[in-house]
């Protein structure tokens, strides 16, 4: 998977060292760069020394250093990389021949650079560095052939092991779609759900590896359907198979079938690096993507006056202007952002006139320097253009804010729960059209979002966001149906509970996505830790059979995945009521915040994603310190003994697989009452604050949460380097098989 042009800095420098294309290379994973930049940079430092004719011990010591490193470096690799052509038989030739390569460049190096006793008499006819640089970077090239080679049949291994887990969940999807009786669907389900385990665990792994943040994103996206899928499929089934002539349950059925398979070939689009067979991928260009090449075009005529046409200029404002129709042309924008928009367009059209005026002046007089009316120009143009993108903003977020509130009750699925038992099927069809009118309103929303999104990964998760809600609300309304015909029905009535639970996640997450593109815009933006998805050899390897002695059994996956979706939902409840309080500074809303981002990282930890990657990581969260403890604790009989609780559970030891579920278990569900009790009280707090007009002081400035496990996570990356020769951290320290879709 690399063979184009190189993006990385430390092989581009290999490759003007001397070593030629075959350098260059393009790095996807963050596994096979870990592994390959360090050795090119050695390499890197060998063929640049200087050929001075005096050379000291000093250097004659650090260059034999090097040489040893370099060769020592290359046979713990090659030991690994026979290791794994030793499990994979039909790599097993390719391997162990780049193997050898690898082995023989690595010698080479050794010995051109044994110089230690170069300046004896009886070494003089010597080969060394100093005497065949030509032979330093033919061993080079080798040596970085020969590894690269290593490096990308390990990556087909893990690519193999996707595409053949991908194959099994496909087969056995088609055999859950024949099925006639009960007994058949639990039998085959359950084998499918281990399925779905294995691919969510090879998937997340690869997710995390990869370099490019849009595939990243895409890979998030594809997930995401996946794991909601997985239990509408499991209901929709059961329906369909309890009310096999019920035309609504088999349109319910299909469609989550149908959106599991496209799910599944975007996976695999992104793992295989193909595009979408007869597809142009990239949709249209958001408004802040056009607004920053507008500035840098029109930021480039400092440099160079004659670099591009007034023609040019005018057309890229004339497509950011088409875009903001999006806005202008919304039934759901704000007459005063309407407004504001239209007239910051307007002005946006007279700064270009007055900026073209100016440039051709200029040019007219052939000046070289820029004139002080050009630069004047320039500077109004984009500072009207950042206006222009502040009102596009402030208008999606606002609509978006303003919708999620007013959905926050669930008003319309709960009316459709209980008009559907009732077997009401004009009230069903009232309910059922203002869902729609509610989808309608969240896809714009979601278009809107996306012109201002910021980035190329949330401008993916706005274009999910909007195709989950596309895609849901007919399902929900199908479901519905079918309820309505079948008021009775115990699994008709779960089926539609999925569906809406469903619903209401994405609501969740859309609020989360609107947390992240104001970040961006207000420049706020964190850093992800980095996971390694390389195979490795014995037990370590990527085969899943071998850490099956230590996966969670099926009733202990649901548990925790059921507790973690809960937590989420929680999470959500008192971020939105934090975002009420109008001093964002008040130390109430500090340690809410605080308390929130710790019960997020646990839900993301049951899905195997975020921060937290070892059980030991999640009960260190969980001891919430004496001095961190905010006042208003002590005013909340109800909070106090749940903390303590939660604090008893963290630093209790225990041993074993079972115990330690156990202790994952017990520390989420306390967490998830503080945040119930939590939810409860900030409004409370809130109200009583505006009564009494308290002030802010009244409480201890907390140790910002987010600030310790950055420290702590700096402490863990320090003990990152011991390590084999993949820089792979061993999958016991990871709970990597609490994945996504074993919540399910």
């Amino acid at each position: 998977m690399a063979t184009s042009p190189c993006s990385s800095s430390g092989v581009s420098s290999a490759s003007s060292a001397g070593l030629g294309a075959e350098a260059a290379l393009e790095i996807r994973t963050r596994s096979v760069e870990q592994t390959l930049v360090p050795l090119v940079s050695q390499i890197t430092t060998l063929i640049n020394h200087k050929d001075k004719p005096k050379r000291s011990d000093k250097t004659l010591q650090a260059i034999q250093r090097v040489g040893q490193a370099v060769n020592l470096a290359v046979g713990r690799f090659v030991t690994v990389g026979e290791a794994i052509a030793n499990e994979n038989r039909e790599l097993k030739e390719e391997m162990s021949i780049a193997c050898i390569e690898a082995k023989r460049a690595g010698e080479t190096i050794a010995q051109l650079t044994d110089v230690a006793n170069l300046d004896h008499p009886e070494y003089d006819g010597r080969i060394t560095i100093f005497t065949d640089k030509t032979g330093v970077v033919k061993a080079a090239r080798l040596l970085l052939s020969s590894v690269t080679k290593v490096l990308v049949l390990a990556d087909r291994i893990v690519i193999k092991q996707i595409l053949s887990s991908r194959n099994k969940v496909l087969a056995t999807m088609e055999q859950l779609e024949k099925v006639s009786s009960f007994q058949e669907f639990v039998q085959i389900f359950s084998q499918f759900g281990n399925e779905m385990v294995e691919f969510a665990h090879l998937t997340g792994d690869r997710q995390n590896d990869l370099k490019d943040e849009k595939k990243k994103a895409r890979m998030a996206a594809a997930r995401a359907v996946l794991e909601k899928c997985t239990m509408m499929l499991l209901t929709a089934s059961k329906t369909c198979l309890r009310h096999p002539d019920c035309e609504s349950a088999c349109l319910n059925k299909e469609g989550v079938f149908h959106r599991m398979r496209l799910a599944l070939e975007q996976v695999i689009e992104i793992v295989t690096d193909s595009k979408p067979s007869g597809e142009n991928e990239m949709a249209a260009i958001s408004i802040y993507t056009s607004i920053k090449e507008f500035k840098n075009k029109v930021e480039g005529l400092r440099e160079n006056l004659y670099f591009l046409s007034k023609e040019n200029l005018s057309t890229m404002l004339e497509l950011i202007l088409e875009h903001t129709e999006d806005f202008t042309d919304s039934a759901y924008t704000s007459h005063e952002h309407r407004e504001r928009i239209l007239e910051q367009s307007k002005l946006a059209k007279m700064e270009l006139e007055q900026l073209v005026s100016v440039w051709m002046q200029a040019q007219s007089q052939k000046t070289k320097d820029i004139t002080e009316d050009l630069e004047v120009a320039i500077l109004k143009t984009c500072q009207c253009m950042n206006e222009l993108k502040r009102e596009l903003h402030h208008a999606a977020t606002s609509l978006a804010a303003d919708l999620l509130r007013y959905h926050a009750d669930h008003m319309v699925l709960k009316a459709l729960k209980i008009t559907g038992v009732e077997g009401n099927l004009e009230a069903v069809a009232e309910y059922t059209c203002k869902l729609s009118e509610q989808k309608e309103q969240l896809v714009e929303t979601c278009r809107l979002l996306r012109h201002v999104s910021g980035t190329e990964p949330l401008e993916i998760t706005c274009i999910h966001a909007e195709d989950t809600f596309q895609v849901t609300g007919p399902q929900i309304i199908s479901a519905a149906e079918t309820l309505t015909l079948h008021p009775s029905s115990k699994i008709a009535k779960e089926n539609l509970d999925v569906f809406c639970e469903a619903w209401e996640s994405q609501l969740s997450d859309m609020s989360m996505l609107l947390r992240e593109i104001n970040d961006v815009f207000e420049g706020r933006r964190g850093e992800k830790r980095a996971y390694l998805s390389l195979p490795r050899p014995g037990k370590h390897n990527a085969n899943l059979k071998a850490l099956k002695p230590d996966r969670l059994d099926t009733e202990e996956q649901a548990k925790l995945g059921k507790l973690g979706l809960e937590l989420h939902l929680l999470t959500s409840d008192v971020d939105s009521e934090t975002e009420k309080w109008e001093d964002q500074e008040n130390e109430i809303v500090r340690h809410g915040q605080s308390i929130s981002s710790m019960a997020h990282s646990m839900y993301l930890f049951t899905r195997g994603e975020g921060l937290l990657k070892t059980t030991q990581d999640l009960f260190h969260q969980a001891e919430l310190e004496d001095d961190d403890k905010p006042l208003l604790l002590l005013e909340i009989d109800k909070l106090i003994p749940v903390c303590q609780q939660l604090q008893i559970t963290a630093k209790t030891t225990v041993q074993g697989k079972n115990a330690t579920f156990a202790k994952v278990d017990t520390c989420i569900r306390k967490t998830k009452g503080v945040m119930t009790i939590l939810s409860q009280v900030l409004p409370l707090s809130c109200k009583l604050l505006k009564k009494c007009g308290t002030g802010n002081g009244w409480l201890r400035s907390p140790h910002p949460w987010r600030e310790n496990r950055l420290q702590r996570n700096t402490n863990e990356d320090s003990m990152e380097g011991k390590t084999d020769a993949f820089g792979i951290k061993s999958l016991e320290y990871h709970v990597a098989n609490l994945t996504f879709l074993e919540s399910k």
